[in-house]
């Protein structure tokens, strides 16, 4: 008979501590530093949504707003994973928090894949319908197994052996990882030209697929009880609360905030060309 989770909390609390202690200072610091740029950028950026940005762009900004708050707090109060009475406080904070940052993901991801670019912009209207449905499920799936079966999914300490909880965790990002691989197959297919010719959307999916692949790897080793996949798979949390946000919003809406629009053009015009898209005028 396993042992339940309140006997885990207790066996591993100095390990827990430590846990606690040693990283939340990093997220905290590098959530409250995207937050300041965020809201020194905020009265441009409002400027330049209002004048000329679609209503799409706005509900995306918005969006990223919302989740970036939720993952602040998600940051400061990463000791209620440590405190048995704030167990279901700290499941529903990171169920939120989590969902959000995918519904972000699979947003950006039905982008890259739509057929015409110049219509993209407008057509995420169509995206997110695609991408709620898709959070609701993942939600849905999260709260009954956290809430309804006890699965200890967002607390990276305690069910380190728990195989459903390394099972759903394979299957979530396995299910990821495929769609950025299917992302790169088309850049490297015959369907090159359905895709918005701009390299700095191919960094962001190489790198994101990498990171899919690594926690992907981490989940497999945690599965069978190997001790580096419990380390390498915090290190991914760490990384992903961290740094994933930020990323974000320099790939994919840096550029929408420029003041001028000929340096938007410009900037448009020389990553088409760095990538070989006007090779064929010189022939």
């Amino acid at each position: 008979m396993s042992r339940s989770v309140e006997e885990e909390i207790k066996i591993n609390s100095d390990v827990v501590d430590l846990n606690c202690n040693g990283y939340d200072t990093f997220l905290v610091v590098s959530s409250v530093l995207f937050i300041v740029y965020l809201v020194v950028r905020a009265k441009k950026n409002f400027r330049r949504l209002f004048h000329g940005g679609s209503y799409i762009l706005i509900s995306y900004y918005a969006l990223l707003w919302l989740v970036t708050l939720l993952n602040l707090a998600w940051s400061f109060l990463q000791t209620w994973q440590c405190s048995p009475g704030k167990q279901v406080a700290w499941n529903l904070l990171s169920l939120f928090t989590t969902s959000g940052m995918l519904c972000l993901e699979i947003s950006l991801m039905a982008f890259l894949l739509k057929d015409n670019y110049m219509n993209a912009m407008e057509a995420l209207a169509h995206t997110f319908i695609v991408s709620g449905i898709i959070v609701f499920v993942d939600i849905l799936l999260k709260a009954i197994y956290v809430f309804g079966f006890g699965v200890p999914l967002f607390n990276n300490d305690v069910g380190s052996t728990d195989t459903i909880k390394w099972c759903l965790w394979i299957v979530h990002k396995l299910l990821l990882a495929a769609a950025y691989g299917f992302i790169l197959f088309v850049h490297f297919s015959k369907w090159r030209e359905k895709l918005p010719p701009r390299p700095a959307f191919y960094n962001y999916v190489v790198v994101m697929f990498v990171f899919s692949a690594v926690t992907l790897f981490a989940c497999g080793l945690s599965g069978i009880g190997a001790g580096l996949g419990s380390w390498l798979y915090n290190l991914t949390v760490l990384c992903y609360h961290s740094l994933y946000l930020p990323f974000l919003y320099v790939t994919f809406l840096a550029d929408f905030f420029q003041e001028e629009d000929f340096l938007l053009d410009n900037a448009y015009y020389s990553e088409m060309k760095d990538a070989g898209f006007f090779d064929a005028e010189w022939e």
